[in-house]
């Protein structure tokens, strides 16, 4: 085996562990919203999480087999339609998620962490918060906790609908279905609730890690300003030549991708050498390859 292939093949193993090890932390994160905060209040939620909160608050059916009962039988009926990819990492991921709230939900239920029925929303938003973190850390390396994701590939193949309008059926359902239990709007309105604040959190942590921009510079110093960003900020920036159209003039533009953190050094640079540069910033959704994010 070459140099260049061990190296290769290095990377790829350190990448695969940092993401076991994120898996882990995020399926805790979320293990410990969900029995230490959702559960003992009752609330409930989307997902396969809360089709077993429903069947626990009403049979006291162990949440950790029924999310790993019911998510392998939802594997079993939409195995055609998946690819082999995203069961392996399903199957990873529940198994975890399964393990940590089978340990999880019995010790808080003896050792409570709060008092329920006192201050009911804030438990609801801190069990939202780890849920939604747990699950963009999660995502955001490759893993997956099944459920939801596996209904939406089955409705997204036989009746096209989109991933958002999937989701918000799925959740919405599941969600109005604990009236039939509790017989209360105030459960679905907290559910409602919790989905939102865990969704904003859950993009927040995967996109939060990915803030970056982009600078398009234009000025006659730009030499300057391009070696500035080169040697003081490490980041590469590409030279576009183009003409003013109104003075006709030859204008050579500068376009610089950047983290977010980075843009007021950015800034600092080109107001010190050419304070009149005109200078727009863009964020980007994300920024993939040398220097920032690997595709995944």
């Amino acid at each position: 085996m070459s140099i260049k292939a061990s190296a290769a093949k290095l990377r790829i193993d350190r990448e695969q562990i940092k993401d076991f090890m994120f898996l882990t932390l995020g399926v805790i994160m979320y293990a410990f919203g969900y029995t230490a905060f959702i559960l003992p209040e009752k609330f409930v939620m989307g997902g396969v999480s809360g089709c077993s909160a429903l069947l626990y608050y009403a049979w006291h059916f162990p949440p950790a087999y029924s999310i790993w009962l019911l998510n392998f039988l939802l594997l079993g009926i939409a195995i055609k339609t998946l690819s082999r990819q995203f069961i392996v990492r399903t199957v990873l991921g529940v198994t975890i998620l399964s393990i940590v709230v089978a340990v999880f939900q019995p010790f808080f239920a003896a050792h409570p962490v709060i008092t329920a029925g006192e201050d009911r929303f804030m438990h609801l938003l801190i069990g939202a918060v780890l849920g939604g973190g747990g699950l963009g850390l999660i995502y955001s390396h490759n893993g997956s906790t099944g459920g939801t994701d596996i209904v939406i590939a089955m409705l997204n193949k036989y009746f096209r609908m989109s991933f958002g309008r999937a989701m918000q059926f799925v959740d919405i359902t599941i969600i109005s279905s604990s009236y039939l239990l509790f017989h209360s709007t105030e459960t679905i309105v907290y559910g409602v609730a919790f989905t939102l604040i865990a969704s904003y959190m859950c993009d927040y942590v995967v996109n939060g890690a990915r803030q970056t921009v982009q600078f398009i510079i234009i000025s006659r110093k730009y030499q300057e300003i391009a070696d500035v960003i080169n040697n003081n900020v490490r980041r590469g920036v590409t030279v576009v030549e183009g003409k003013g159209w109104y003075s006709k003039n030859e204008v050579n533009l500068l376009v610089v991708m950047a983290r977010r953190h980075e843009s007021q050094d950015i800034y600092n640079y080109i107001k010190k050498i050419d304070s009149n540069a005109l200078v727009s910033q863009t964020n980007c959704q994300g920024i993939f390859g040398e220097g920032f994010d690997n595709i995944k």
